[in-house]
């Protein structure tokens, strides 16, 4: 929920759960942060419109993850240079030396964008800048840039502390974005910068990475036993088409970050040449990061557009959403390490067992579960089992037959999410869409879908893949039905209100 003093009326299709600014624009999350109690949440933002450009950092504070407060601009462009993209720490030993001793210096990690009248005109190179305040005013630092290449497409600092075998020292990982490649430095005080290796896999050559991040997880829950993430987003040349983001999973020394193998993305695979997995099926997870600072737990967050078509939607004033923060484990799947993502939510205010809602067996079985009422969030939970040839699902939308469809098909070993007929689909050519996430076989299948105003969220089979979409209805309120063959047995179906 967006809690801003100056926000404007909510409209139709301004989320309640999902962050998005009082107005204008919005893109990759950044310095995610959690400090003192406080969850900090930095974005791409530009002050003055609801389309791309003056790239500033947004700031908004939250002590929940749901309830989201607006803050001023944190750090903004100027004529020497755009503020992209990268991330905060809390430089609790003052290697830095920002700090004046009465409280560690948070210290953003950001990628300067020289402007062409610039002293640097056309080069991207990392900058810090830091606050003495909790994140409330920044200063840059004077001797900025920390790291320049010479290069116009180097960006996206991801940086943590590490500590390990190889010593204990800063580790950034950024992008050389046009050559596909994550860049990892090491660094004692944030200031000097060593480089340590590279990482490549293979692409769409026209595709360009952004927004590294690197992490470590316990497998199957066993601290003793561990397995480093590294995400990288893609664009164009995601799964769903557009921008998408990719995981790796593999070890990391302190110096390189090598990957195990891992099981492809579908069986078979639908990129054969493509190492990894995908973090979202969906057309609209970009840019997903994770907050530093939260011990012992991993919650990240993703942009909730595509770029195909984010400077297109139809939301008025205010232009983006983030994803709800989802909390990420490892867990082994088949043999292979998989990541999954359980979604974190309130509690619910209100649960209905639908179960029975079909009736009993028979042809045509479909039925409402719900019209949402504007404003609200609603769960539908959906345990089934379902013989090769029977598939069961949610049409989500207006009345009659419009709506987005999701179908769970294990026949063709893969769920379902049509938009096509999803309602304002004509404001870009590259809306309408159909997207597939691999469906695991097994005699259960269990959806959790989360419904709130513009998006749509599918965690499946607890979070072993999702699907993330964007959808436009008509109409201000949400109808959401139930349909099923008739040898679909459905185990549970639980409708929850979750704002």
């Amino acid at each position: 929920m967006t809690s801003i003093a100056s926000a404007p009326t909510r409209d139709r299709y301004r989320p309640r759960l999902h962050y998005t600014p009082a107005r204008n624009w919005m893109n990759d999350p950044n310095g995610l942060i959690f400090h003192r109690g406080v969850y900090h949440l930095f974005y791409q933002h530009n002050p003055f419109g609801a389309d791309w450009g003056n790239m500033s950092w947004g700031h908004a504070t939250s002590t929940d993850l749901h309830t989201w407060a607006e803050q001023p601009v944190a750090i903004p462009c100027d004529d020497e240079e755009a503020i992209f993209s990268g991330s905060a720490v809390v430089d609790e030993r003052n290697t830095s030396g920002f700090g004046d001793g009465s409280a560690a210096p948070m210290v953003a990690v950001y990628t300067s964008a020289y402007g062409k009248e610039s002293s640097r005109p056309g080069i991207q190179a990392q900058s810090l800048a830091y606050s003495l305040d909790e994140g409330r005013t920044w200063t840059k630092y004077a001797g900025n840039p920390v790291l320049d290449r010479g290069s116009s497409d180097f960006r996206d600092p991801k940086v943590f502390w590490y500590e390990g075998p190889a010593g204990a020292y800063w580790v950034m990982a950024a992008v050389e974005a046009a050559e596909q490649r994550v860049l990892l430095y090491k660094s004692a005080d944030l200031i000097h910068w060593e480089y340590l290796s590279d990482f490549a896999a293979d692409g769409p050559p026209e595709s360009v990475w952004e927004c590294p991040d690197l992490f470590e997880l316990p497998l199957d829950g066993d601290p003793e036993r561990t397995v480093w993430a590294l995400i990288v987003s893609v664009n164009p040349g995601g799964v769903a088409g557009g921008s998408g983001t990719r995981y790796f999973l593999g070890s990391f020394d302190g110096v390189r970050f090598t990957e195990q193998s891992t099981q492809p993305s579908t069986a078979p695979p639908r990129e054969p040449s493509l190492r990894g997995s995908w973090l979202d099926w969906g057309r609209d997870y970009y840019a997903a990061v994770s907050f530093g600072g939260l011990p012992h737990r991993r919650v990240m967050m993703g942009w909730m557009n595509n770029w195909d078509y984010a400077a297109a939607t139809p939301t008025g004033v205010w232009r983006s959403a983030m994803s709800l923060p989802r909390e990420i484990t490892v867990r082994t799947v088949n043999g292979h390490p998989r990541l999954i993502q359980t979604p974190i939510v309130p509690p619910a205010a209100q649960t209905t067992d639908a179960t029975e809602v079909l009736g009993a067996a028979g042809s045509g079985r479909r039925a409402a579960l719900a019209t949402p009422a504007h404003g609200k969030v609603h769960r539908v939970s959906i345990s089934a089992t379902a013989p090769a040839a029977g598939t069961f699902g949610l049409r989500i939308g207006g009345p009659g037959a419009e709506g987005a469809r999701l179908t769970v098909d294990p026949a063709a070993g893969e769920i379902r999410l049509d938009r096509r007929g999803s309602g304002r689909v004509d404001f870009h050519q590259d809306f309408p869409s159909i997207e597939r996430a691999p469906l695991e076989a097994g005699e259960r299948m269990d959806l959790e879908v989360y419904i709130d105003a513009c998006s749509l969220e599918v965690f499946i089979q607890g979070g072993l893949a999702t699907i993330t979409d964007l959808v436009f209805p008509h109409g201000r309120d949400t109808e959401i039905e139930l349909f099923a063959d008739p040898s679909v047995v459905l185990a549970t179906v639980e409708v929850a209100v979750l704002g």
